[in-house]
């Protein structure tokens, strides 16, 4: 069994809490979610349990992290600038369980996992693997050490919805117990039945922790009925005592003018109204102790406050993208022929096809020929920040036009809105985590007002909490959207138009998610 038992962890760098007393264990068949917003120590947890020397460098902790010699595997979210250098082999070879295993057992990782065995002793380098093959290829190389205890570091990212269902497989027949992140909720969904939250209130200045032994669907719901109960409750309370503070300050106004025109000459009087307005004291006391044992608004961690605005849009049959390509391949592939997309007005479409097909390439012609139009204001959002942005910038640099005060007033307002803190808009980008960067996208396309955007994996770095805030802000979008997803949730609330990518073109098919899109 895995036992946490009153954690306490900080930061370094701003000492900022990120869990307090938090205490938890996992047993066989435990499915344990780990949830919270951008930033709030999820990673964080799940390299403490797996090497307390992951994290020396940045936090510093107390507590009980319970092993008992339990064989642990660690999946993390990326693979190191190193290990994209390697190739398949090489990469197999540092895991000892590999140089130990007989090819029977290599073949029986390789067949559970779903991929030939060839792919152990590729020389292809990692980095050259879909998102789908690296996961699989990696979660065949842990589960040779027959582990204990899965910790698993965004799985579901970069990976195709054919392999999403996989994983989804995989986790629920899992006899070990599994401690994850996702931001995939239809993942958390069909698999978690362990929920910890971790967030951040009053400005992240207080780290909450609640652990429940329930699924993720039965946690929001309950979660939210609980917060709708309290703040009509506490509403209420606050609404009765408005009358009766008003009852009261009569009362007093009365007692006090009675006080104020008693002639001397009448000292019984003068005495029944001081024993009345002692009486009256005594009231006022009373309400006070009352007032601090009234309900307390619930105290959440609300992730987006920004959205665009409702001016801005494109016009109804307005064309917005005529494409056409003989061939889209990369210098060693044909990945499709005669790719035809023709885009008219508000409309909402999202690309599909397998890791590898080249989605992604794809988006980035349509992206270069969108960026140079001067009748509309296009946006392009790519799936590595890094492709478009100067990560040594801090957040105010990125976002803002101009270091006129007025601007960098109004940034820092919208920052706000995304509840960056002001430690997080001085350090520079590439110290945020995916979400906070992801979110700067998002602002930036808002505070430019952009009508056209180009979307690859728009919402794969937003925490479960943040999603359906995104993906409404999206539906509600006036403009058109162009996207690349593999996220069910946004193909079924967000398209209105799915195509899928196919070495003969693109296709125009049925969004078999829209009935699924349910919002939390």
């Amino acid at each position: 069994m895995l036992q946490i038992r009153n954690l306490t962890l900080s930061m370094k760098k701003d000492l900022r809490g990120i869990f307090q007393d938090l205490t938890f264990s996992l047993n066989a068949g435990d499915k344990a979610a780990i949830i919270g917003e951008e930033g709030n120590g999820k990673s964080t947890l799940l390299k403490l349990i797996y090497d307390e020397t992951m994290i020396e460098g940045y936090a510093e902790w107390t507590g009980v992290v319970q092993k008992d010699g339990m064989i642990l595997a660690y999946l993390a979210q990326e693979l190191t600038p190193e290990e994209k250098e390697q190739t398949a082999y090489e990469f197999c070879c540092r895991e000892p369980a590999f140089l130990e295993s007989t090819p029977g057992e290599l073949a029986a990782s390789a067949k559970k996992l779903g991929f030939p065995l060839e792919l152990f002793y590729s020389d292809r380098k990692m980095k050259t693997f879909s998102g789908g093959e690296k996961v699989k290829l990696r979660m065949a190389v842990l589960l040779l050490r027959q582990p204990d205890c899965f910790l698993l570091d965004e799985p579901s990212n970069d990976i195709d919805i054919e392999t999403l269902e996989w994983l989804e497989s995989f986790l629920k027949a899992c006899p070990v117990p599994v401690l994850y992140v996702s931001h995939d909720e239809t993942l958390l969904e069909n698999t978690a039945n362990v929920i910890i939250h971790v967030e951040q209130l009053r400005r992240k200045t207080l780290p909450r922790c609640t652990v429940a032994r329930m699924g993720y669907r039965q946690y929001m719901e309950e979660r939210s009925s609980k917060f709708s109960h309290q703040e009509q409750v506490a509403r209420k309370e606050r609404e009765e005592e408005k009358k009766q503070q008003e009852r009261f300050r009569q009362i007093y106004q009365k007692v006090e003018h009675q006080q104020n025109a008693v002639s001397r000459q009448d000292p019984h009087s003068g005495r029944l109204l001081k024993k009345k307005m002692k009486s009256v004291k005594s009231m006022e006391h009373r309400f006070e102790r009352e007032r601090e044992d009234m309900t307390d608004f619930p105290d959440t961690e609300e992730a987006i406050l920004a959205s665009f605005e409702k001016t801005v849009q494109v016009p109804a049959g307005k064309t917005v993208l005529e494409f056409t390509l003989d061939r889209l391949e990369t210098e060693e592939t044909l990945l499709a022929e005669n790719l035809s997309l023709s885009v008219r007005g508000p409309e909402h479409l999202a690309i599909v096809a397998p890791n590898g097909a080249g989605k992604t390439t794809l988006l980035r012609l349509v992206a270069a020929q969108l960026l140079s139009r001067t009748d509309l204001k296009a946006a392009y959002m790519p799936q590595d920040y890094g492709e478009t942005v100067d990560q040594s910038l801090t957040p105010v640099e990125f976002l803002a036009k101009s270091s006129e005060k007025s601007e960098l007033t109004r940034v820092k307002t919208y920052l706000g809105s995304m509840k960056y803190t002001q430690e997080e808009c001085s350090h520079s980008i590439s110290e945020l985590s995916g979400g906070q960067k992801a979110k700067l996208f998002f602002l930036k396309m808002i505070l430019e007002e952009n009508n056209v955007l180009i979307l690859d994996e728009p919402t794969r770095n937003f925490s479960p909490l943040s999603g359906p805030v995104i993906r409404k802000i999206l539906q509600d979008f006036g403009g058109a959207i162009l996207s690349v997803s593999h996220d069910r949730k946004y193909l079924g609330q967000v398209c209105d138009t799915i195509y899928r990518l196919t070495g003969d073109g693109l296709k125009k098919t049925e969004n078999p998610w829209k009935e699924e899109s349910g919002i939390l």
